[in-house]
């Protein structure tokens, strides 16, 4: 035992009982009252010291004081007064009692003056005096009403002795303090009166006692009652409290949890929130609110991780039956206050047997159910539960619990109108994007689209969209704003784009032409108020296999990575284009020769300022996670979306686009000079069935006979030379391509039965896959496509 224990010392006679009833420890002031030595009573009954050992120590798990006579070890009795310390509800340790004597003389004598006897023991406040020795001398009348024990009782007791609180600890070192720096000194405490079920909130002034010498020899404790201020106080810092932690997000789990950890320990012990189960079929219709309730525990707190483990897990549905407080409080719209002793839960109780050994348990003893209203709409209820603080809930703890709880049920129901409308635009986002990637020859395609997981659903978008000759087209887009609004334009727009990408025009056309549809939709969103806020970035590129070149063009959008077979990921550098939307300004485009294998990245802004940081920094760490992308695009794209993004999800939307090229090999693609002369239209026939023969098409032969042969003498009959005749084949398909100088277009029409001429392009149009016309800076290129599958 150390020496400076303050259990152990000669004036007060202290012993700890066990929980099974036996001594557990035994101090020197417990020796000289009763005779008995510490080693012959330590691990015996405590019940054996009263003078009559028959029946039981009088002394129950809660605090209790009064007198007990004890057998002395001479065989002689005494009459001591008992103050049994508190035990915690369900506790298992052991409880501790001391047996106080009447103090003898000591050096520590207060000064005998009558005006400091009179101030302080007359005086209308609670006032207790202290020795150098920090043991109680004397209280006034006032002060023992306060503690609830007697006024001779309490001589000689050390502050820790009057409650055990920590609050009592810090009142003996504030003493300390006192006695030796002898300024007096203010400072807030609790106490709780033993006639009462609740604390009270105390501002206690200590000042140092002096005899005529000046030398400190006590200190007097003078209390003033401050309760109520101090609670109106605690109840105001709650809810400014509430208000500023409970709704920091739109999501309805983190909402129900700050609502529990704001009210734990401030205003319950256990907090658990549950919300009601919609009906089958109607997601935004609660369940009818008559007994059983079914309610799904979406979050809940306990004071420490070692008390109540909750009978339902978060996550987990509880039906409530009639007579329980979470089902009435719902029934009758209002709160419900239950009292465990006063037997407001037995008719609950005694149908459910789980809920009932657990209050047996943890000594629960009131009960708080809140039902979480808004708008007009019942969601759920909030339960709050009491078993460490001794206190019953009031009728102020009512109106806290009620006051906190309405916030939260208004952020609760803002989340989950935001959830639905997330997911309604997340559902409308995902069926405007494409479901799958087209299968082509020129390039092998993967593509990841993560929604922002705070902010609402934006309008990114992607596509791939085969052109002809092989050739396929990139797109990679982000609508300014979030929500369906956002989300709407993107699909306008990505129809759009494949509009436009349909007739092949350049890249840099085809951002003018859609620039001007922004600015249409913006003037339409606008209406007569004016231009509305539409806008949109773009990045547009064409890969034609056969030359390997690429032809790119973006409007404000972020450049494209390339990562070279076997080299270091790299910004392809393209003029900058100003955003769709501001209109008047041009467009420019850059054309690149790429090597097989290439790899090109598309992507939106969401992706490289998703960690709070600036573009470059960004842009700067997606050269190093895309370096080196040789193995399967999808496990690149994961790789990249991991290092990329913060563990909470992208603050944006994110839209990444990656292709690996693949150039057409040089005996795949067949080029002929046409000379134009109507009447060397047969030796083309004949050259064409040589070439599908070694290129073993001979399936096809017929089809490509006559499509080679219309075509041909449409160019050489309405065209202007240079005539050139391509064809261009893989596994799937048979490309024919007539190109001239001109550039008027053919138009597909239907010849009377008396024309001659007219029926060559609607016959083209009937044997191949699909044909058209793609104009270019030297004239047009008229086409047709063969399924050489259906020619087998």
């Amino acid at each position: 035992m150390r020496p400076d224990d303050p259990f152990d010392d000669a004036v007060t006679a202290r012993a700890v009982i066990a929980a099974d009833g036996t001594l557990a420890r035994w101090s020197e002031g417990a020796r000289l009252l009763l005779g008995h030595r510490a080693e012959e009573v330590v691990g015996r009954p405590a019940a054996e010291l009263l003078a009559d050992s028959t029946g039981p120590l009088p002394l129950p798990a809660d605090r209790w004081s009064g007198t007990l006579v004890l057998r002395h070890r001479d065989g002689g009795t005494v009459s001591v007064w008992v103050l049994a310390h508190h035990r915690q509800p369900g506790g298992d340790g052991p409880g501790e009692w001391l047996a106080v004597t009447p103090l003898e003389a000591t050096d520590h004598d207060l000064p005998d003056d009558p005006l400091v006897r009179k101030a302080v023991f007359q005086s209308p406040c609670a006032t207790m005096v202290f020795d150098q020795g920090l043991r109680l001398r004397g209280v006034n009348d006032a002060m023992a009403r306060l503690l609830g024990l007697p006024a001779d009782h309490l001589r000689g007791l050390r502050p820790t002795d009057i409650g055990g609180r920590p609050q009592h600890s810090e009142l003996e070192r504030q003493l300390r303090h006192v006695l030796r720096t002898g300024r007096p000194h203010d400072m807030q405490t609790h106490m709780k009166a033993r006639a009462e079920n609740h604390a009270h909130a105390w501002l206690a002034r200590l000042a140092p006692l002096t005899d005529r010498s000046g030398r400190v020899r006590g200190v007097c404790v003078t209390a003033h009652d401050f309760t109520e201020q101090f609670r109106a106080r605690e109840r105001l810092q709650l809810v400014n409290e509430a208000s500023s932690r409970i709704g920091t997000t739109l999501d309805v789990t983190r909402t129900a949890q700050e609502l529990a950890d704001v009210c734990v320990p401030a205003l319950a012990d256990f907090v658990c929130v549950e919300l009601l189960e919609p009906e089958e079929g109607e997601e935004d219709t609660p369940a009818r609110l008559s007994p059983p309730v079914s309610l799904r525990r979406v979050a809940q707190r306990a004071l420490t991780d070692d008390t109540p483990e909750a009978v339902t897990q978060v996550g987990e549905v509880v039906v409530y039956p009639e007579d329980s407080p979470q089902a009435d409080s719902l029934v009758a719209g209002h709160s419900i206050v239950a009292s465990v002793p006063a037997g407001d839960l037995d008719s609950w109780l005694s149908a459910d047997e789980t809920q009932a050994r657990r209050i047996e348990k943890f000594g629960v003893h009131s009960m708080l159910s809140v039902p979480l209203q808004a708008r007009g709409t019942t969601l759920g209820v909030a339960a709050f539960t009491r078993f460490s603080q001794p206190e019953a809930f009031t009728h102020d703890d009512v109106l806290l619990a009620e006051e906190v709880t309405a916030r939260a049920a208004v952020c609760i129901d803002n989340a989950r109108r935001y959830s639905r409308e997330r997911e309604t635009t997340l559902t409308l986002q995902r069926s405007l994007l494409p479901r799958t990637l087209p299968r082509t020859a020129a390039l092998e395609a993967a593509t990841r689209y993560l929604p922002a997981a705070r902010s609402g659903v934006g309008g990114d978008w992607f596509d791939v969209i085969p052109l002809s000759g092989m050739r396929v087209a990139m797109v990679v887009g982000d609508v300014v704003g979030h929500g369906i609004q956002a989300s709407a334009t993107m699909g306008r727009l990505r129809t759009a784009v494949r509009t436009l990408a349909d007739i092949d025009l350049a890249p840099d056309e085809l951002l003018t032409h859609l620039d001007d549809l922004v600015l249409h939709l913006s003037e339409e969103a606008g209406g007569d108020s004016g231009p509305g806020e539409v806008g949109a970035t773009c990045l547009y590129a064409v890969y034609d296999p056969v030359s390997r070149r690429c032809t790119l063009s973006r409007a404000g959008h972020p450049p494209p990575v390339v990562i070279p077979p076997g080299g270091p990921a790299l910004h392809l550098e393209l003029p900058s284009g100003p955003p769709l939307g501001l209109g008047g300004l041009p467009f420019e485009s850059a054309e690149f020769e790429l090597s097989d294998d290439s790899v090109l990245a598309f992507y939106t802004d969401g992706l490289v300022t998703s960690r709070g940081q600036d573009a470059d920094q960004g842009e700067a760490l997606l050269l190093e996670a895309l370096s080196g992308a040789s193995g399967p695009l999808d496990e690149t794209c994961d790789r990249v979306l991991n290092s990329m993004l913060a563990p909470g999800g992208a603050t944006d939307d994110v839209a990444l686009l990656m292709a690996r090229l693949r150039g057409l090999p040089s005996s795949q693609v067949t080029t002929w000079d046409i000379p134009a002369d109507p009447a060397l239209v047969a030796p083309i026939r004949k050259q064409v069935l040589d070439q599908l023969a070694a290129w073993e098409l001979l399936g096809a032969s017929f089809t490509a006979e006559l499509v080679v042969s219309e075509l041909v003498t449409n160019a050489i009959r309405y065209g202007a030379p240079p005539i050139r005749l391509r064809l261009i084949h893989d596994a799937a398909t048979l490309i024919c391509e007539v190109s001239d100088t001109s550039h008027t277009a053919p138009h597909l029409r239907r010849a009377k039965t008396w024309d001659e001429g007219g029926r060559g392009l609607l016959l083209v149009a009937q044997l191949t896959q699909r044909w058209g016309t793609r104009h270019t800076t030297e004239g047009k290129t008229i086409w047709a496509e063969l399924a050489l599958a259906d020619m087998e």
